[in-house]
């Protein structure tokens, strides 16, 4: 399911992300859940989570349990 606000994104997500990565983490999520409709809710949602923490570790870095950006 998609995102409409950054409100609605996982608490794992908006505990843990600054408020830029939690932006970058719903578009990207989005985006791939868009694109990858043919693979049934499942497929689709665990492809739109890797798709979103991968587009998460472009820009950021965790580090000591903080995410910074690179």
């Amino acid at each position: 399911m998609p995102y409409a606000t950054i409100e609605e994104l996982p608490p794992a997500v908006r505990h843990h992300l600054p408020k830029h990565a939690q932006e970058i983490f719903r578009a990207a999520f989005n985006a791939a859940w868009e694109s990858h409709a043919d693979r049934g809710r499942t497929g689709q949602e665990e492809t739109a989570f890797r798709v979103a923490w991968a587009a998460i570790k472009k820009h950021y870095r965790k580090a000591g349990g903080v995410w910074s950006p690179k």
